[in-house]
Order: structure tokens, then C-alpha cells, then sequence
């Protein structure tokens, strides 16, 4: 239907054929009202009539939610689980600050990786010390996979490229930026004492501050994350991979001073639900 249709109405069709309208007088008979009262409805009516009860009859099919929180379905295949608050508090207690004591639930599986996935992110991990009690809180693998995660982390090399002194620190009048803001998690695959769990999120990395070669930067990664049950949620393996990586938007770039300003005084979130 098109806008200048006047709503699919003829103007001769409103006014019986005639496109004009009755002007009453008064003492007129009524032979008008008459002769209406005896119409029968007519045949288009009774049509339209008909398609809107049977639209609204196929809507309020549609609409039955026949899901259940542990079965849910679709049409077009299963249903996702939507990050979002249940009443439930996943978290019970945290270990030099990192979230523990994550239920054996999908949902606690979903929150202990979005969790560690913020911890894994921060500037902490540069740090030899700290790095150390992360990886024992939050891991479950052998002593040489956990030689190797150090290393990887103390690497001179790669320290040095990304702006960093030998000890996680940054070069003085400069701020270290790391951290991982989780966008949503996915189960792939749960079980009583094992989980799989994806984690979409984005990623703040770089210096600011003035004279900084490597600006802070935006990045895109999901992480899958092998978890064990443990007493509590624990990493037995990831794998991380670029993307999904949204369209850039045309903001302009904030400040160095902007950005160390802003991280400094904006606290991180853990991502429990």
C-alpha cells in the first residue's frame, strides 16, 4: 500500500459510488436510515473480518512459549542463553581478590570463564609475583604447561616490544592499559565435572601517555576455555582466536592524557551474573 493511497480507501467507494455526501434537512424522511438498517454486510467484509481473526489466531500461536530454562527451542534450532542477571549469586568468596567459588552449574561454568577471562587480561599478569598466585588460583594444568605460561608472560621480547620494563612495569610518566571486557559467553559443551566455554570480548592493550609508541589499541578475540571441576571452575586449556570484529565507528580518537586518565579512575568489573 502505497502513503498516498489514503489508507487503501476509495473516495467514491466511502460514499456509495458517488463521492459526495448527504446533506440531512430536517424533516427529511428516513428513508435513508431505513434502507441501511436492512443491508446485509457485504461480502468484503465478511472476508477481511475472517483474515484478521485468522492473523490473530497465527500470532498467538507463534507467540507460545513452549522453552524451557533447560530446554529450550526454536524453530530456527535451539535457543541461546542470554547473559543476563538470574537472582542467583554465582560468586561466593574470591582468592587475593580473584572471584572463587563459582557454582557446578552451566551458568557458574559461564561466569567463572567470563571471570577469568578479566583476570587473565589485567596488567597483573606481567607481573612475575602476582602472575604467580593467578595461575594458581585459576588453573589446573602441570607444572611444565605452567613453566611455559610464565615465560611466555616474561618474555624479553616481549616486554620490550610492548613498551614494558623487564618487571611488568611501565616506562615512568607512562600507564600500562590492559584489559578484557567480555561482551557475552556460550556453552559448547557441559557436563557434571567438565565444560567448554567460549568467550567473546574485547580487548583495551597498550601505553598511554605522551611519547608512547604503542597507543592503547582496540582488539576483538573469543577465547574457548576447557574447564574442569575442580572445587570450584578450573582452566585445563584454551584456545583464543581473532574476532567476531564489529565495524569501526567514526569517533575520534581520545587523548593519551584522555585515556591513562580515564583508566586510572574507572575501575574494572568482574563479569559474574
Amino acid at each position: 500500500m502505497n502513503p498516498g493511497d489514503e489508507q487503501g480507501y476509495d473516495t467514491d467507494e466511502r460514499y456509495g459510488g458517488t463521492g459526495q455526501t448527504r446533506t440531512r434537512l430536517p424533516g427529511d424522511e428516513d428513508t435513508y436510515d431505513t434502507a441501511r438498517r436492512s443491508m446485509r454486510p457485504s461480502r468484503s467484509l465478511i472476508t477481511v473480518v475472517g483474515v484478521v481473526v485468522l492473523l490473530i489466531a497465527a500470532i498467538a500461536f507463534a507467540n507460545q512459549n513452549t522453552d524451557t530454562p533447560d530446554n529450550p527451542s526454536d524453530a530456527r534450532g535451539p535457543a541461546s542463553s542470554p547473559t543476563s542477571p538470574t537472582g542467583t549469586a554465582p560468586v561466593d568468596t574470591s582468592t587475593s581478590g580473584i572471584p572463587t567459588g563459582h557454582p557446578q552449574t552451566k551458568q557458574g561454568a559461564e561466569s567463572a570463564a567470563a571471570n577469568y577471562t578479566v583476570v587473565m587480561g589485567s596488567p597483573e599478569m606481567f607481573e612475575a609475583e602476582r602472575r604467580g598466585t593467578i595461575v594458581d588460583a585459576l588453573y589446573d594444568i602441570d607444572a611444565e604447561r605452567a613453566e611455559q605460561l610464565d615465560k611466555a608472560y616474561s618474555s624479553p621480547e616481549l616486554l620490550s616490544r610492548i613498551g614494558l620494563t623487564t618487571e611488568g612495569k611501565a616506562p615512568d610518566g607512562q600507564t600500562f592499559v590492559s584489559r578484557f571486557v567480555p561482551v557475552g559467553t556460550k556453552v559448547e559443551k557441559f557436563g557434571s565435572d567438565q565444560a567448554t566455554v567460549a568467550v567473546w570480548y574485547s580487548s583495551l592493550f597498550g601505553l598511554a601517555g605522551e611519547n608512547s609508541r604503542n597507543p592503547v589499541t582496540e582488539s576483538w578475540y573469543t577465547t574457548t576455555y576447557q574447564l574442569k571441576w575442580q572445587g570450584d571452575w578450573k582452566i585445563a586449556d584454551w584456545e583464543q582466536v581473532d574476532g567476531p570484529v564489529p565495524v569501526r565507528g567514526d569517533q575520534k580518537a581520545s587523548s593519551a592524557d584522555d585515556m591513562a586518565e580515564s583508566v586510572t579512575s574507572f575501575g574494572g568489573f568482574t563479569y559474574a551474573r
